[in-house]
């Protein structure tokens, strides 16, 4: 049997400054020259639903109660995604992670004198928020000590490998390759000398030498996705690798 995933086409980081452009937080930072400000807006709502976590993580560790923390984080998002708020974003900030959390803040400061229980949100809800999922993730202990700001880039950091393994979920399962998928994610996460190869083998019907071919792409294939749903979220593609290595510094502390 071929190895698993000798099928899988690899896309490409956007390799020039034309290419780069279309990325989601590029399109958001494009705003200023009026071309598609609609296409702008969906970009940044687009990213928010996959990033609106790390966000309410960071609201539920300054101490907040988790409804509290869930009507701010709407709250956030319905002035986030109001139409003349993108003709306001600063385009110096290079990064959706920077800009995300310091919008944040400075929704938060302006906070601390409101009555949130008459005034917050106005009944709106922007986004469709999983927030009783989110509880479960997050999963806080009372020793837990973690800084808002250590909360924040750890669960950001989580998303995106979470966003980078949906995306390869998804393409072994076009290929009708969602077991073989399943049967080697876990090799992701292992050391090259830890992986039992010959049992993976025998689960799969597939000979030793596939297997490993077969892991070999699968790591490939999963640091370029990787870094595909890090350039969504940074303004040049000179800041992929750093945002590369600050996404492993956030999970190993």
């Amino acid at each position: 049997m071929a190895a698993p995933d000798s099928e899988v086409e690899r896309d490409k980081i956007p390799a020039g400054a034309a290419q780069f452009a279309n990325t989601h937080w590029s399109i958001v930072l494009s705003v200023g020259d009026k071309q598609n400000p609609t296409r702008a807006l969906q970009s940044l709502e687009k990213l928010c639903r996959v990033y609106w976590l790390p966000l309410y993580t960071y609201i539920r560790r300054q101490g907040e109660s988790p409804p509290d923390a869930q009507d701010l984080t709407q709250e956030f998002f319905a002035r986030l995604l109001e139409k003349d708020f993108l003709g306001s974003v600063d385009q110096t900030k290079g990064r959706f992670r920077s800009f995300l959390l310091a919008s944040l803040k400075h929704f938060l400061s302006n906070q601390r004198d409101r009555e949130r229980a008459q005034k917050r949100g106005g009944g709106h809800a922007p986004l469709s928020l999983d927030f009783l999922q989110a509880e479960t993730s997050i999963g806080f202990q009372p020793a837990d000590e973690q800084t808002p700001e250590k909360a924040f880039a750890k669960r950001w950091a989580l998303t995106l490998l979470e966003q980078a393994l949906a995306r390869l979920r998804r393409e072994y399962s076009e290929r009708g390759r969602q077991e073989i998928f399943e049967q080697l994610k876990p090799t992701l996460t292992e050391g090259r000398g830890s992986v039992a190869y010959a049992e993976l083998a025998a689960r799969l019907g597939m000979s030793e030498a596939s297997v490993k071919m077969g892991v070999h792409r699968l790591r490939q294939r999963y640091r370029e996705v990787l870094r595909a749903e890090i350039a969504e979220t940074v303004a040049h593609e000179s800041e992929v690798e750093d945002e590369l290595r600050e996404v492993f510094r956030a999970l190993s502390h």
